[in-house]
């Protein structure tokens, strides 16, 4: 039977005295918790209720906020199936923070705090447009105005989410051929922006694998409240647009950063009038030092739209590589800048790429459990909300600490920050213990208490 349970310690004292307990569980800390448990104290978890319409007829007796924390909880700690979300969390001090005041004493705690079937009813009321969306308005809506986050960086992106080729039961998959290799899956665009040395995902487009990187993300650039003027877009070769690079700096009034193909006229013109100059300076990066770079400007005119008019001036950055003699010429809208600017900016990108790359690796985005489109999206969608709570976590004090460094690298170095505690469960209501604090209760107890708690102090 489920009750309803409320936190009064004092009760629990008073009952405990009388030799009255219903149960008790062990907390042992652990990094996942510690980030959970941080994201509640800046008033985050709260707001994932806030971000999706709670369509649940059923099992509305769990709060819907922890309903997602427990999904969330789950990608941060690699567990990918549905089955999994009931046991995301069984720390009861962390439960008890998030609000947790149910108790089932007919449900032993390994058994979940739920069964996976709750789950699976919520996922089939959603669409893949939802999860999207719900991210989306989390995170511009939400979690930015909470912690007063305005990136004016932003890196672009598109990675292949990719299936099992010969199974076509992966709803809207679509299969291509990259470099004469055939692929079957989906195409995820994000639009990142950097905080210190990592960076979140302010906005998720999710599609098929045969979209255009560019038309993937076209609406999202046009329309993203992400931007503001005056900030900065960095994007890789897959989204050369002369209208949309003249759309963002005349209408969003964002300057692009760019690298030009090999192919392009702009490419080979910039290269000749760098080579004619010869005013070659050093590159700011010590991890380049066989590479010289240049400035060269009003390069607008050699990278024409369908209405030259409306283009807007162009700078570039050459760099030339004197050990293979390569060049390579990154172009910007900003005609304020230098080279060493140019590039330095430039440069933020490949950094901020590494920290997403081992998101994917260590996360598993494509470890499905489910060919339906509605059921992936979640799992990507939870796995990106993951992945910003550890960035965000390690932008404030509590994993400053951590910054720079990749959740594996943290999980295999924690160490327990706070001590362990014991939750316990009388009637209507529940107390939690320090484990110092639960020691000398249990001094305190008559016997027939103390058997009751006797399995907790086997756990330690």
């Amino acid at each position: 039977m489920i009750q309803i349970c409320r936190k009064d310690k004092e009760k629990v004292y008073e009952a405990i005295r009388k030799g009255k307990i219903d149960a008790a569980e062990m907390s042992f800390p652990n990094l996942i918790d510690d980030i959970i448990l941080t994201m509640k104290k800046h008033k985050l978890t709260g707001h994932l209720a806030q971000a999706l319409p709670d369509k649940r007829r059923d099992n509305s007796h769990i709060p819907f906020d922890i309903l997602l924390c427990l999904a969330v909880a789950a990608k941060l700690k690699r567990k990918t199936s549905l089955t999994d979300v009931p046991f995301a969390v069984t720390g009861a001090e962390l439960l008890a923070e998030l609000g947790w005041n149910l108790w089932d004493n007919e449900r032993d705690a390994d058994e979940g705090l739920f069964s996976e079937s709750v789950m699976r009813k919520l996922l089939a009321k959603y669409s893949s447009g939802e999860w999207i969306s719900f991210y989306n308005d989390y995170v511009q809506e939400h979690l930015m105005k909470e912690l007063d986050v305005q990136p004016c960086i932003h890196i672009l992106d598109c990675t292949k989410v990719l299936v099992n080729l010969d199974n076509e039961n992966y709803e809207n998959s679509s299969v291509v051929k990259i470099d004469g290799e055939a692929m079957r899956g989906y195409k995820l665009g994000v639009l990142r922006g950097v905080l210190d040395d990592s960076g979140i995902v302010e906005e998720a487009v999710f599609g098929t694998l045969k979209t255009h990187d560019m038309a993937q993300c076209r609406e999202m650039l046009e329309n993203t409240s992400c931007f503001h003027e005056n900030d900065i877009l960095i994007n890789d070769r897959g989204f050369l647009s002369r209208e949309v690079m003249n759309y963002l700096k005349t209408v969003r009034k964002v300057d692009t950063y760019i690298p030009a193909r090999e192919n392009m006229s702009i490419y080979q013109d910039a290269v000749k009038l760098a080579a004619t100059g010869g005013k070659w300076q050093k590159h700011p990066s010590r991890k380049r030092k066989d590479q010289e770079i240049q400035l060269v400007t009003h390069l607008g005119p050699l990278w024409e739209s369908d209405e030259p008019q409306k283009d807007v001036p162009v700078n570039a950055c050459v760099v030339h590589d004197k050990k293979t003699d390569r060049y390579f010429v990154f172009m910007t809208t900003d005609t304020s800048k230098t080279a060493r600017q140019i590039i330095n900016t430039y440069e933020l990108r490949p950094e901020i790429e590494e920290d997403f790359r081992q998101m994917k690796d260590f996360w598993k985005p494509e470890d499905f459990k489910s060919t339906k489109y509605n059921y992936i999206t979640y799992h990507i969608v939870m796995t990106l909300v993951g992945y910003l709570y550890f960035q965000i976590y390690k932008n404030l004090d509590e994993g400053k600490k951590y910054s720079g460094k990749s959740l594996p690298v943290v999980a295999k170095n924690y160490k327990e920050t706070r001590p362990k505690s014991v939750i316990i469960y009388v009637g209507q209501y529940f107390g939690i213990f320090p484990f110092l604090e639960f020691l000398q209760l249990y001094a305190e107890c008559a016997l027939e208490v103390r058997r009751l708690l006797d399995p907790i102090l086997a756990k330690v």
